[in-house]
């Protein structure tokens, strides 16, 4: 987005839309800093909201009396060892017996098993898998995977929300439809909603158009269809240039730069995750990471790979991050107090059953 000339704000929460005092037209949205507290205002000629499960709240800050339109379903994959899944091909189960959809994934050299389909009431930032879901997955997993797999080898659980837009005839989240949905208010707020990672491109394509009518900008045909994202290279059919690094794409070769720069670098988080001090350094540096939790959950997958050895590495990973962006004592130990306590709803308890 930043390379295609957006401004990207990180950190900014939308506490309030704008509208012009004339027509009642939605022209800004009214922010706040989460680090430093300060409120701000962002003009522009169109609003978007696209806040997945979180709509419905940006739709009553337009309208304190628009209807309910999101029907959030919660789905919860397991992590478990590559040793339960040999080899590059993935188990696809379209109906168990009760009816539901399993599959097993190699993923980042694991196996990652999902997955459940819950209606939820309300959305939350950090939605907790269910003791019936874990039930499912580790009943169904042992009969379909190389072996029985119980509590004790669960690496990590995690649970997202999918934002399905609410039927009309009330159907259950299975059943609903997984198109997406564009609706235009009477204030000109433009929401986009429903839809799936697989038809996100062309959800985007539509919403701009959209955007484009709503605030009377200027016609331009899209150029994603054959955008290439950063970090893409030419690669020659069956070569593997980044090993390790391919997820970096192009970026990998400064991560190892920064490795024969400061050979401390080079050391991994922890001998249990495939991360090293470099990629650390770099999400802070390249890729706006603040927090803890956006290195260890969202530029690595660590904390989804191996919630214990996460929570062990977190110290070490702060020690990092202080030095980057200048954290003192207190900060540094704040960080590790919220970290820690968003990735233990990511460790499977003991007593499961009945905690979840």
């Amino acid at each position: 987005a930043a390379e295609q000339g957006g401004v990207v704000a990180n950190y900014t929460k939308v506490v309030g839309l704008i509208k012009d005092d004339e027509d009642g037209l939605t022209r800004g949205v009214l922010v706040e800093d989460m680090e430093g507290g300060e409120r701000f205002e962002i003009h522009g000629k169109v609003v978007i909201n696209a806040t997945g499960v979180f709509t419905d709240g940006v739709r009553r800050m337009d309208d304190p009396e628009s209807g309910k339109i999101i029907m959030p379903s919660q789905g919860v994959h397991i992590v478990i060892d590559k040793s339960f899944l040999p080899g590059d091909s993935a188990i696809m189960v379209p109906e168990t017996d009760d009816g539901r959809v399993l599959f097993a994934i190699p993923w980042h050299d694991r196996v990652v098993v999902g997955t459940t389909d819950t209606e939820v009431e309300e959305p939350d930032l950090e939605p907790r898998p269910l003791a019936d879901e874990i039930d499912f997955l580790l009943v169904h997993a042992s009969r379909y995977l190389q072996r029985e797999v119980t509590e004790a080898d669960v690496l990590s659980m995690f649970a997202g929300l999918r934002p399905l837009v609410k039927p009309e005839g009330g159907e259950g989240s299975a059943s609903v439809s997984r198109d997406h949905t564009l609706l235009i208010s009477r204030s000109g707020l433009l929401t986009i909603c429903g839809g799936k990672w697989t038809t996100y491109r062309k959800m985007a394509e539509e919403c701009i158009d959209q955007a484009a009518l709503v605030g009377g900008l200027e016609e331009r045909e899209s150029v994603t269809p054959n955008l290439q994202i950063h970090g893409w290279t030419q690669v020659p059919e069956g070569a593997d240039p980044f090993k390790d690094g391919a997820v970096y794409g192009s970026d990998w070769k400064h991560i190892e730069k920064l490795r024969e720069e400061n050979p401390e670098f080079a050391e991994l988080i922890h001998p249990d995750l495939p991360y090293t001090c470099a990629e650390v350094v770099w999400s802070v540096r390249f890729e706006m990471a603040r927090r803890l939790e956006d290195v260890l959950s969202r530029r690595t997958r660590a904390l989804l790979l191996n919630a214990r050895a996460t929570i062990a590495a977190a110290p070490k990973v702060a020690d990092l991050m202080a030095a980057e962006l200048g954290w003192d004592e207190n900060r540094k130990a704040d960080e590790l107090k919220a970290f820690e306590a968003i990735a233990k709803r990511y460790v499977l308890p003991q007593n499961w059953k009945e905690e979840l």
